[in-house]
Parts: C-alpha cells; sequence; structure tokens
C-alpha cells in the first residue's frame, strides 16, 4: 500500500496533521496502536476538564447559599463522575473516527514502526505485522507520565496521572508530587471532592513555570480551599508495604513523613520516542526528544516529527499548529513558522490561570525596560457578580515601543479569554491600542483593558 503521507499516532498533532494532509489531497493514512484522539482525547485534556467540571458544578452546589439558593445537602457520587469523563472522553474519539472517514484517510490499527527506504511496519494486536511505504512518513507518537527514579508508580498506590483518572473509589487523603498544570487541576479535582490533599513541589513556587505573582495567588487561593502545599520539598521516597503510602518528604526544616492512601506523579511528561524506528531509520535524538528543523524535517529525508516527541511545549494546540505546518512545508505551500513565544499556556484548576509570552522575570532577564500594569477581579463588577473575586490579569510592555510582552491571568474564565492576546501579540498590538479598543461592561474581559490601561497610568477603576 503506497501513501503520500503516513502517520504515526493519532493524537492532536497525528490526526490533525492526517486531515490537513487529506485536504491538500495527498493519499493518507494514520497508525493508532490504542484510540483514536491519542491521550490527549482519551486520557488527557479532554476527560480532565470533564472530572473539573463535575467538581465546579459540586463546588457551586455547596456554596449555592453565597447566592442565595437553599439546597439540600450535596454529594459527590464518584464512580459517576468517573463515567461521565469517559463517556465525554468516549464520545470526543468517535468524532474523530468520523473527522477519519470523511476526509478518506485510512486508519491503521496496530504499532507503528519507522523502517528505512520510506516505509513503516505495523504490528497488530493479533501479532501480525504488516509494511506499508510513504513518500512522508510523520512521526507524531506523543508523551507519557514521567517516572521519577524514587518514585516507581505501581499503578495502584504510586499512580500516574492516567490511573488517577478512574480509580476505582475516592482516597481519603492523596499526595501529588509536582504542581505543574496536572498537579493542580488533580488536587483542585479531587479536594474540591473531600479528598485531603498535599500538594509537593521541589521548585520555590507552586506552578513553577507561570510567572511569580499567579504562582502567589494560586498558592493563597489553595490554602483557602484547604489543600495544603510544601515549596522547596521533595519526595525522597514511598513505603507501600502497609496499607496506605508513607511519603518521606526533605524540606529547607528536614525530613518529614505524610501518610496517604493515594500518591499522585505529576512531574510532568516524557517523550515516546522508543520503539518507533529511530535507530534504524538513523533520526537524530537530543536530550530524549527528535532534532527537528523549523518545518519539522528530521535528519532524515522523507522522515518529520511533531508534537511531544521534539522541542517545544508539550501541549496539544502545538502538537496541531505543528502538524498543519509540516503537511504544508510538504505539500509544497509556504507556511510561517512557528513562533514558541506565543503559545498560549492554560491550567484548568480553580482559579483559572492563562498565560503567553514573558514572564516578568524572563523580560528583564532579556533586558527589557518594563511598564507592567495590574486589574484585579476584586475590582471587576462582573467578577463581584459571579462571585469570582480572586485574581487579576497582569500584562507586561517594552517601556520603548509599547510591545506586549507577555499577559498572566488567574481567575474564572481565563482560558478563553488569552486568545485576546494571543491575536494581540501576533498583530503587534500596542498597549495604547488595547487601552482605547472599548470592552464590553460588565465582562471579565474588561480587566485587559483596565490592566493594559494601568501600565500607562490611565486606569479608571482602581
Amino acid at each position: 500500500m503506497n501513501y503520500d503521507v503516513i502517520v504515526i499516532g493519532s493524537g492532536p498533532g497525528g490526526y490533525v496533521a492526517a486531515i490537513r494532509a487529506s485536504q491538500l489531497g495527498l493519499k493518507t493514512a494514520v497508525v493508532e496502536r490504542e484510540s483514536l484522539g491519542g491521550i490527549c482525547l482519551n486520557w488527557g485534556c479532554i476527560p480532565t476538564k470533564a472530572l473539573l467540571k463535575s467538581a465546579q458544578v459540586f463546588e457551586y452546589i455547596n456554596h449555592a447559599s453565597e447566592y442565595g439558593i437553599k439546597t439540600a445537602e450535596a454529594e459527590a457520587d464518584f464512580a459517576a463522575v468517573i463515567k461521565r469523563s469517559r463517556g465525554v472522553a468516549d464520545g470526543m474519539s468517535k468524532g474523530v473516527q468520523f473527522l477519519m472517514k470523511k476526509n478518506k484517510i485510512d486508519v491503521i490499527m496496530g504499532t507503528g514502526k519507522a523502517k528505512p527506504g520510506n516505509k513503516v511496519e505495523v504490528k497488530a494486536a493479533d501479532g501480525s505485522q504488516k509494511e506499508y511505504t510513504a513518500t512522508s512518513i510523520i512521526l507524531a507518537t506523543g508523551g507519557r507520565s514521567r517516572e521519577l527514579p524514587n518514585l516507581k508508580q505501581d499503578g495502584k498506590k504510586v499512580i500516574g496521572y492516567r490511573q488517577a483518572m478512574v480509580l476505582p473509589e475516592q482516597p481519603k487523603s492523596m499526595v501529588v508530587v509536582g504542581s505543574g498544570a496536572i498537579g493542580v487541576e488533580f488536587a483542585y479535582f479531587y479536594a474540591t471532592l473531600g479528598t485531603k490533599v498535599t500538594v509537593v513541589e521541589f521548585m520555590d513556587n507552586v506552578v513553577p513555570v507561570e510567572d511569580e505573582d499567579v504562582s502567589k495567588q494560586l498558592l493563597r487561593s489553595f490554602k483557602k480551599a484547604g489543600i495544603e502545599v510544601m515549596t522547596s520539598s521533595s519526595v525522597e521516597s514511598v513505603d507501600t508495604s502497609g496499607t496506605g503510602c508513607k511519603v518521606q518528604v526533605k524540606t529547607a526544616s528536614g525530613m518529614q513523613t505524610l501518610e496517604c492512601d493515594i500518591v499522585l506523579s505529576a512531574a510532568g511528561v516524557v517523550a515516546n520516542i522508543e520503539n518507533i524506528g529511530l535507530e534504524e531509520t538513523g533520526i537524530k535524538t537530543e536530550k530524549g526528544k527528535v532534532v527537528v528543523d523549523e518545518f519539522y524535517n528530521t535528519s532524515v529525508k522523507g522522515y518529520y516529527a511533531i508534537g511531544d516527541i521534539v522541542s517545544g511545549q508539550a501541549l496539544a494546540h502545538v502538537a496541531s499548529a505543528e502538524g498543519i505546518i509540516c503537511v504544508e512545508k510538504i505539500a509544497g505551500h509556504k507556511p510561517e513558522p512557528l513562533d514558541y513565544n506565543n503559545i498560549p499556556g492554560c491550567t484548568y484548576c480553580s482559579p483559572e490561570i492563562a498565560s503567553v509570552g514573558y514572564t516578568e522575570k524572563a523580560a528583564k532577564a532579556a533586558g527589557y525596560e518594563l511598564k507592567i500594569g495590574k486589574f484585579p477581579f476584586s475590582a471587576s463588577g462582573k467578577a463581584s457578580a459571579a462571585g469570582a473575586k480572586d485574581g487579576f490579569v497582569k500584562l507586561i510592555f517594552d517601556a520603548k515601543y509599547g510591545e506586549l510582552l507577555g499577559a498572566h491571568m488567574i481567575g474564572a474564565n481565563v482560558t478563553e479569554m488569552i486568545a485576546e492576546i494571543v491575536v494581540a501579540r501576533k498583530l503587534e498590538t500596542t498597549g495604547h491600542e488595547m487601552i482605547k479598543s472599548v470592552h464590553p461592561h460588565p465582562t471579565m474581559s474588561e480587566a485587559i483593558m483596565e490592566a493594559a490601561a494601568d501600565a500607562y497610568g490611565e486606569v479608571i477603576h482602581l
């Protein structure tokens, strides 16, 4: 079977690349070993948001009296919450199946491996093997939960994000190791449903990739929600020999022992680059990632790589963008290389976090003179009416030219608001243009206009 393009992996990088290739008239196949949609649709982005929505609804009900509503005491049905999440994921995966048929893409189920001579070997579940050829082969095999040497996952007491989505029963207590997006989202979910949660973070701040002001606000919000947080701390070992777990944590003041039912290892992801044919084909890797150029060519002609297995942010929307750029270049178009400094990052705990571009610290380190504006949601009419006053919008401008260097938001709905900033930065919008762009009242998005005005001494509502 000869194809123009074969994509190995059907996550948000792979299936998007396959669809765009088909749209451009290329005969396309996608190889998938498990479920269409990959980790994102089946075990990542989508089902976790379903879990978080259930937690948010439960939280609303428990605080209904603050809105003048009387309710009976609510009870979370953990099994039903998990079931709903799996149903949402299954529905999305079926949606990808429909898109494959609609775009006349062949789906080959099995484990794909790149071979020399523009070939792909696919091993089916029954052990049978078949070989396919393609002019262009795109590797999009994604990532998996990173396993720390002193925190081996057994899938029962010490788990990764995948097991955290389908636990048979709700734990009474949990230690979450790592406070990146995965860690804080699960910490919020389980704590909201009533689990006693402790977050252990090696760095000095929670969500350490975010602006420090955002980290400090999330810490305050988590503590108010009853989530314990230990920063500048590391898990040295976990004893699972008893009924629960005894977690040895090294802190600045010495060793502490935490007892819990479950330990969730949320120390990030590692690329799936093993057994995909890199050695046989001679494709170069560096620091656990496939080496590619700005259009995702590997070191071997006709072989490409996108998504979590290449350097850059390990995010679904990044993989999708890379897939489109890669395929458009293959088809002879002239796409722009991706601007990795204008990629929004979103974290869906409560309060939500969204950011793009330089943090204040990074902008100073890059030598910029700054104008910084900040507008708290406590001064927002819409936030007050919604009962969501935690958080703020912070904008960072280059003082010389007014360039919008970065934006950092924490609060309700900020993951929806960040897109405005991404477009503004793409269009090289200045601070003054943002101030003069009339925002609707009352909305959370007004905080963007007000933060810009604050940077230039023109803020009205502070």
